[in-house]
C-alpha cells in the first residue's frame, strides 16, 4: 500500500516562494546601511537650523571652561584688555577703585578751611594759597596735594595699561594723568603769599619781587585744571560712547556741564580780579570747580567697583 505525504500548506508556500527573496533581503540590509550613515547628526539638519532660528541657540548642558581662566573681554561693562584673566582683571579694578578713592580724598582736604581758622576767605581766595609758604597750615596742604597727584597719575598709568584702548577712553586717561601729574608739580612751587588777602604780595608780584614759582605755580595749576576738565568730558563721552560704566554714564554728562559752568565763572573770576575789578567770588567759583572734579572721580571709582562685582559674579 502506497501512502502519498501531501505536503503541507505552510510547506508547500514556503517551497513555492522564489529563492531569490533571500538575496533580496540582504540587499535592502546592505542599501540601508549608507542611508544610515549618510543622515544628518541629531540637531545639525535643515529643521534644527530653522528652530534654532526661530527658538535661538541651543544652550550646553555641561561645560569643559572652568569659569576662572574666562577672558575679562566677555564682560562689557569694564573694557579690560582681553588677554587679561579674569582674577587679575579683578585685582586691577580694585586698585584703580582704592587709588582713585585715597587720590580723590587727599585731593579734597582744602574742605578742612571749613573747621580749621586759616585766616583766608573761602569766598575770594584761591584754594592754593591754603599752600602759601607764608600759611600756617602750608605743609599740610602741600603734602595732600603731593599724595593726589600721585595717586591719580598712579591710577591713570594703570588703567592705560590694562584697559582697552579707545580714542575717548586713552584721551581721558592720559588727561587724567596729565592732571595727577601736575597736581604733583604745583605742590613743589608753592606761592610765597597769599595774593587776594595781602595787598602787599600784589605789590611784589607787579613789581616783579615774589620768587619764580608764582609764574610756575601759574602754570602747572592751569595745566591741572585743563587735564581735569578733559578727563571728565572724554571719559563721560567714553562711558555713554561705548557702553562701559554705567553709574558714569547716566551722572556723567550732569557733571560735565555744571564742570564746565563752574570753570567758565572761574576763568571770569581770574580775569575780573588780574584786571583790578573785585573778585567775583573767586574763591567759591574755584572751590565749585574742585569739587565736581572730586565728585565725578568718586563716580568713576564706583563705576570700577561695580565693574569688578559684576566679573566676579
Amino acid at each position: 500500500m502506497c501512502i502519498v505525504m501531501m505536503p503541507s500548506r505552510s510547506a508547500a508556500s514556503s517551497s513555492s516562494r522564489p529563492h531569490h527573496d533571500a538575496p533580496r533581503v540582504a540587499h535592502r540590509r546592505l542599501t540601508l546601511a549608507p542611508m544610515v550613515r549618510s543622515l544628518p547628526p541629531r540637531g545639525t539638519g535643515p529643521e534644527a537650523g530653522a528652530a534654532r532660528a526661530d527658538h535661538g541657540p541651543t544652550h550646553r548642558t555641561h561645560s569643559r571652561r572652568s569659569p576662572r581662566r574666562r577672558s575679562v573681554a566677555a564682560f562689557p561693562v569694564l573694557p579690560v584688555l582681553p588677554a587679561l584673566p579674569l582674577l587679575p582683571a579683578l585685582l586691577v579694578l580694585r586698585v584703580l577703585c582704592v587709588l582713585l578713592v585715597l587720590g580723590t580724598l587727599a585731593y579734597s582736604a582744602w574742605l578742612l578751611e571749613l573747621p580749621l581758622d586759616t585766616g583766608l576767605d573761602p569766598v575770594q581766595s584761591y584754594v592754593s594759597e591754603l599752600a602759601a609758604t607764608d600759611q600756617r597750615l602750608s605743609g599740610f596742604f602741600r603734602t595732600t596735594d603731593l599724595v593726589a597727584g600721585a595717586l591719580v597719575l598712579a591710577a591713570a598709568l594703570i588703567a592705560l595699561g590694562t584697559l582697552e584702548r579707545r580714542f575717548w577712553a586713552v584721551t581721558g586717561w592720559v588727561a587724567l594723568a596729565v592732571f595727577g601729574a601736575a597736581t604733583a608739580v604745583d605742590s613743589r612751587l608753592p606761592l610765597s603769599c597769599a595774593p587776594t588777602a595781602d595787598a602787599e604780595c600784589v605789590a611784589r608780584e607787579d613789581a616783579g619781587l615774589v620768587p619764580g614759582t608764582h609764574v610756575a605755580h601759574a602754570v602747572s595749576s592751569s595745566l591741572a585744571m585743563a587735564g581735569a576738565v578733559t578727563a571728565v568730558v572724554a571719559l563721560t563721552v567714553a562711558a555713554r560712547r561705548y557702553g562701559w560704566w554705567p553709574p558714569l554714564a547716566r551722572t556723567g554728562p550732569v557733571l560735565v556741564a555744571l564742570e564746565l559752568a563752574a570753570t567758565a565763572w572761574t576763568l571770569v573770576a581770574v580775569a575780573a580780579f588780574e584786571a583790578e575789578r573785585g573778585h567775583w567770588a573767586l574763591g567759591a567759583a574755584q572751590r565749585a570747580q574742585l569739587l565736581l572734579v572730586a565728585v565725578w572721580l568718586l563716580v568713576l571709582a564706583r563705576s570700577l567697583a561695580r565693574g569688578a562685582e559684576g566679573r566676579r559674579r
